[in-house]
């Protein structure tokens, strides 16, 4: 199905987002993210989730359809915001918010603590460490947050902040996907 994601399992089970073509979106895949919320089952219900370079939003909807209490996606990409908040308003999905912006001045602003964060910026912009450190510094996380990253298969995961330890990794094509937890240290 062309510019369409199926929502994988929990309370929109099978629904479908609809995206547009724009430059640098490019869904997670299906099986990815099968993945990703297997790993993430015990994680998710009742959590607060930051959903940056929300793209087609399959991932911030994806944690809500599974029980995620918020879920903030920012995306700066103004017809893709569009897209994105009629996909919530179809699902009528109250817990989602949806932030038309620059991720890197949402993090500049004013920090509410997040239990499980996405980060899946366009590939090739050099985006991941600098989001990642700022998330850090900025105080975004809560004690034993969940970070997700998804990045280019080839890209080196090397300056990320001391404290996250990586719990799983793989790579499914030209797709990298990580996942971290935050350690007191």
């Amino acid at each position: 199905m062309k510019n369409k994601v199926r929502i994988i399992g929990g309370e929109w089970r099978s629904r479908h987002l609809h995206f547009i073509n724009a430059s640098g979106l490019r869904p997670t895949p299906s099986r990815v993210r099968e993945t990703l919320f297997n790993w993430l089952r015990d994680d998710i219900p009742g959590s607060r989730c930051l959903d940056l370079y929300a793209g087609s939003g399959a991932l911030g909807f994806e944690a809500a359809s599974r029980g995620a209490k918020s879920v903030i996606q920012v995306e700066n990409n103004p017809q893709v915001c569009q897209t994105l908040q009629k996909n919530a308003v179809l699902l009528a999905a109250s817990q989602i918010k949806i932030l038309q912006m620059d991720v890197l001045l949402y993090l500049a602003g004013h920090a509410e603590r997040n239990n499980l964060v996405f980060i899946d910026p366009p590939f090739g912009m050099n985006l991941v460490e600098q989001t990642c450190h700022w998330l850090e510094d900025k105080s975004w996380l809560a004690e034993q947050a969940k970070i997700y990253i998804e990045a280019e298969s080839t890209f080196k995961l090397e300056n990320l902040p001391r404290n996250w330890c990586s719990v799983r990794s793989k790579i499914a094509g030209a797709v990298g996907y990580h996942l971290f937890a935050r350690t007191d240290s």
